[in-house]
């Protein structure tokens, strides 16, 4: 139960921070006339990084609602345990029960051997007195006519032993018959014996299977309150599935307004633009005769950096190392370390970044079907989603990536083919 109160906090306290998200969200500008890209930018971080969170509390939930389950799996098995310890025990039970009604037969049929004993017993005593008090009484075989109807002493002595032969039958009998009445009697104290160890070993069982009855109703009733707190963990999951998704829909707005935004500024930036014909200020002079970094070309392009010379041209080449290509999609211009690189014409930055070949790199989209990559730069200091103008610095010079030593990879695009970039650039 203390976990289902606690579930149901948890419910509530996301349901009010999912109101508290809309109520925000609510006030945030929906046209992209009402904010600039940079403020629809950090309105999509934003969302993203709420989104992420959501994302991480269904993980939680998922591992949560696993080891429920584990746990549920467990107490079942244990469970089972129980149920077969409870099934044996009903299994003795029944044969105790059964073993004592037999000895309450056996207890009956000693009762009833004893009582025919102790009847025979009384029968036989009470004949045998009434058999010696009638003869002395009738005086058929009294002492005194065994004394004076004998015909001889030898004839005395003769009705003087059958009197004591009959005296000692009976008492013969009536021994025989206490001894077997007194066996009958052990026998039944015997029966009672152990029909009472039966009964006291019963009454443990019973014990026992009290117990377990009461332990199978705990894992019974903890297997519901697990069951139930499966269920509102799926509930949970499936309110926090709708959040990630309705998070997706406003981050997919904000995209769409962003790139209306960016749309529009690049538009009024173009309306009042006029190409550079000067280097960009911090520039190094020609070295060695190459080109200057900003120096003018045609169609508004600009020199990206200072060099000495082209040491690889655009086209098939041998490729200069490991890695590298041999359909040069680009040239290679020969510079030192950390020399500045500036955009060659005006445009949008769509990647910033590094790449395992490239090394950290820069893409700029001219808006007109036209885009530069800027590669193996020892830094750079623009990135994704940033107008640049031509000869703005956006990188420095160096060796990252797959190079052989400090130069610039500079290449152009034409409709996503790329073109020899001295058809466009004065190198």
């Amino acid at each position: 139960m203390n976990n289902r109160k606690r579930m149901v906090s948890i419910l509530a306290g996301i349901m009010a921070a999912v109101m508290l998200l809309t109520l925000i969200l609510g006030l945030l500008p929906t046209r992209a006339s009402a904010a600039s890209s940079s403020e629809i930018r950090k309105q999509i971080n934003a969302l993203k990084e709420e989104k992420k969170q959501i994302q991480e509390k269904i993980a939680e939930v998922k591992d949560q609602y696993k080891a429920n389950e584990n746990e549920i799996a467990d107490i079942i098995a244990k469970k089972s345990v129980i149920d077969q310890e409870v099934q044996l025990l009903n299994t003795q039970i029944t044969n105790i029960n059964d073993q004592i009604k037999a000895y309450n037969v056996l207890i009956a049929d000693k009762q009833d051997e004893l009582d025919n004993a102790e009847g025979r017993y009384a029968t036989l005593n009470e004949e045998n007195k009434v058999r010696v008090r009638t003869m002395e009484e009738e005086g058929e075989l009294s002492y005194w006519e065994v004394l004076f109807r004998a015909n001889s002493f030898s004839d005395l002595l003769d009705r003087l032993n059958m009197v004591e032969e009959i005296n000692a039958s009976d008492k013969r009998r009536l021994k025989e018959l206490g001894e077997a009445a007194d066996n009958v009697v052990q026998a039944q104290s015997e029966l009672e014996t152990e029909k009472a160890d039966l009964e006291s070993a019963k009454q443990e069982l019973d014990d026992t299977q009290a117990e377990l009855d009461a332990k199978r109703q705990e894992a019974d009733d903890l297997i519901q309150e697990l069951l139930e707190k499966a269920d509102d963990l799926e509930a949970l999951e499936l309110e926090f599935k709708a959040m990630d998704e309705e998070f997706l829909k406003q981050i997919a707005q904000k995209e769409v307004e962003f790139s209306a935004a960016k749309q529009a500024e690049w538009e009024a930036y173009m309306a009042t633009y006029v190409p550079p014909t000067t280097v960009a200020p911090g520039t190094p002079a020609d070295v060695g005769g190459g080109g200057s970094g900003g120096s003018g070309g045609g169609g508004g392009w600009v020199v990206p950096c200072s060099y000495t010379s082209i040491t690889s041209p655009f086209g098939y080449r041998t490729a200069p190392t490991s890695g590298a290509s041999t359909y040069h999609q680009g040239v290679d211009l020969d510079t030192g370390t950390g020399w500045p690189v500036v955009a060659a014409r005006a445009g949008v930055v769509i990647a910033a970044g590094y790449n395992g070949s490239a090394g950290n790199y820069v893409k700029i989209d001219h808006r007109d079907g036209f885009t530069s990559i800027y590669m193996h730069l020892n830094s750079f200091s623009v990135s994704a989603g940033q107008i640049v103008s031509a000869g703005q610095n956006i990188g420095t010079t160096g060796a990252t990536g797959t190079a052989t030593g400090d130069h610039l990879h500079f290449g152009i695009t034409l409709n996503g083919v790329y073109v020899n970039p001295c058809n466009y650039v004065a190198l």
